[in-house]
């Protein structure tokens, strides 16, 4: 199928936007190409110092230089569910590689932050800078520069894209990203929301809040909606930087473990072939980066991947922005419902026909470049079949060509929404993004008076106190990367459901972050100019009328007077605890929201 013809015009726009950018690039990543084992450049202490902690068969293999060396780079810490299942990961990936004619060592580790833990703590406002700490580490880990491929450990928020933004760094060495699977599915979403909404109502203590989420969140394994870490799976597959059907494997299952000694031997593999076409630099390509935001808009994935692939694209020498996601918005039909924007789980839209039907609808439809590079070889389309274990071998079978659940995965033709689960939103309180996924077709258009509120324990203390029962507009100013590293206000999603399923109109405008799983609330969040720098954001008063359409993308404050309003300042300059004041300098150089919000 050929290619869709905006698309097309999209991706040769990027193409030519970055053409400087990416030549230098990948003329870099060229110069650091060795046909030859990594090694041969190190002195024999270099060479001691590397293999002093190996067994005898890897120091031998190391010294001698005699088989490819592949780094391992683990985000593992056992207070992520998802990266608990990492924990012995580094000795079998060893194991496997011995049996592929290959040595690995852990190259590094990187911190991994959970947004569960600091959702509306003082910790929140550091999240989004570990994803560039996140890169900075990997660079590091893999700055000893005696390693022929790598192997990344890690699924949440931040750590994905840091690890890639990292890895493009080395993007002359085969690089591939190694799952840890989802937890089984526990309570349903829809129980586990309605929890959450009966404990900001008084209806139930704390102790039974605490249940449901321990009922929810129960074991090893990613969490199972479909927020940043699972976007960050669906990514790396339509990406090629993972095995075809490997990313919602379960933990402990015989296919999670075979498909880890898979790609394990596909780097080994690739390692020793030495390819300039198979490593890194050249599977993430303009056309990858299309395919990536693609994947995105057809399953209404985390808005916060709005500043994420932004940062990837730029590592990689390819330069992106918000009118590129906007513009495809317009071609890329809504074809999976997974919560929030449906009861479904992970779990259940991988039983449905998950990553391999997904991709191939969109390839028989002419909305995803099959002519890209992966992982396993040229071509997309062997995503599109799945792992399956015959003989105690792994085998690819032809992934299904229906949809086996239609009210989770549907194909082209019969999609949830003709345009996708994502909007860009202009205007002139700025440029913004907001997830349409999951809003209630009576809640796309609100015109309704702004409150402003300084912090998200406000908006609640009003709330509690019976003075939020009317139809209004929250605004959210100085939560922005270059004020406080710019949080995620996930605290509010239950209190403003409860006042929208009381029949009010409600919806939220911040130049910070929703969560990954931001959905039923109109909420335009990432606004750019941020209050930081002076964006009309800052003069938005209480009372004045405020028009959010999410059908047009109109994004207004209707008060005539607003621009002659003083800007608003708030100083950040004595941020202290937990740390903060460590990060001051990266606030003060940090890029916008649609630059990526990056210090690097």
């Amino acid at each position: 199928m050929m290619i869709n013809n905006k698309i097309e015009h999209i991706t040769n726009r990027i193409i030519l936007r970055s053409q400087k950018t990416r030549k230098l690039y990948l003329s870099q990543m060229l110069s650091q190409f060795d046909k030859g084992f990594s090694r041969s450049h190190l002195s024999c202490g270099n060479v001691v110092h590397a293999a002093a902690g190996c067994g005898t068969k890897d120091k031998e293999a190391i010294g001698k230089n005699i088989v490819p060396n592949i780094a391992i780079i683990t985000a593992y810490n056992d207070m992520l569910s998802a990266h608990k299942t990492y924990e012995y990961y580094p000795e079998i990936l060893r194991k496997y590689s011995l049996k592929y004619n290959a040595v690995a060592q852990v190259a590094g580790a990187v911190p991994a932050m959970c947004d569960g833990v600091t959702q509306g703590q003082p910790g929140m406002e550091m999240s989004l800078f570990s994803r560039d700490v996140i890169s900075l580490s990997t660079v590091l880990g893999l700055s000893h520069n005696m390693f022929d491929g790598v192997l990344c450990l890690g699924i949440c928020d931040k750590i994905v894209p840091g690890l890639l933004i990292g890895g493009l760094k080395f993007g002359h060495l085969p690089t591939a990203f190694v799952p840890g699977g989802p937890m089984e599915t526990g309570i349903s979403n829809e129980e586990k929301s309605k929890i959450r909404q009966d404990f900001a109502e008084g209806k139930i203590d704390r102790e039974a809040l605490l249940k449901g989420e321990s009922d929810s969140y129960h074991s090893p394994g990613t969490c199972t909606f479909y927020g940043t870490a699972n976007s960050n799976q669906m990514l790396m597959e339509i990406m090629g930087l993972q095995l075809p059907g490997s990313s919602f494997v379960n933990p402990g299952t015989e296919l999670r473990e075979i498909l880890n000694e898979e790609v394990v031997k596909v780097i080994a593999q690739t390692s020793i072939n030495k390819s300039f076409d198979k490593t890194l630099c050249n599977i993430v390509s303009e056309k990858t980066i299309v395919n990536a935001i693609i994947g995105l808009l057809a399953t209404g994935g985390s808005t916060n991947h709005t500043i994420h692939l932004i940062a990837i694209a730029k590592a990689a020498g390819i330069i992106i922005n918000w009118d590129d996601f906007s513009e495809l918005s317009e071609v890329i039909p809504l074809l999976t419902r997974v919560y929030p924007n449906g009861s479904a789980d992970v779990n259940h839209f991988h039983a449905a026909g998950g990553m391999g039907f997904l991709i191939y609808t969109l390839l028989e439809n002419g909305l995803l470049h099959n002519d890209v590079n992966t992982i396993i070889g040229f071509g997309l389309d062997k995503y599109t079949k799945e792992p399956k274990i015959k003989e105690n071998k792994l085998v690819w079978e032809e992934g299904p060509k229906k949809s086996l659940n239609e009210s989770i995965i549907r194909e082209v033709s019969n999609p949830f929404q003709l345009k996708s689960g994502l909007r860009m939103m202009s205007g002139n309180i700025g440029r913004a993004v907001m997830k349409i996924s999951a809003i209630d077709s009576k809640q796309m258009i609100i015109e309704a008076e702004a409150i402003v509120f300084e912090e998200q324990d406000d908006l609640i203390k009003a709330f509690k106190n019976n003075e939020l029962n009317k139809d209004f507009i929250a605004i959210f100013p100085f939560q922005g990367p270059k004020q406080n590293g710019m949080p995620e206000l996930h605290q509010l999603t239950p209190t403003l459901t409860i006042l929208q399923r009381r029949g009010f109109k409600v919806g939220l405008i911040t130049d910070g972050r929703m969560s990954g799983a931001s959905g039923k609330i109109p909420a335009a969040i990432h606004v750019v100019p941020e209050a930081k720098d002076g964006g009309l954001i800052s003069k938005i008063q209480t009372g004045d009328i405020i028009l959010m359409n999410a059908i047009t993308g109109e994004l207004k404050c209707m008060d005539q007077q607003v621009n002659n309003r003083d800007v608003r300042t708030k100083d950040n300059s004595n941020v202290f605890g937990l740390g903060r004041e460590l990060f001051f300098n990266m606030r003060a150089q940090v890029s916008s929201s649609e630059e990526g919000a990056s210090f690097l």
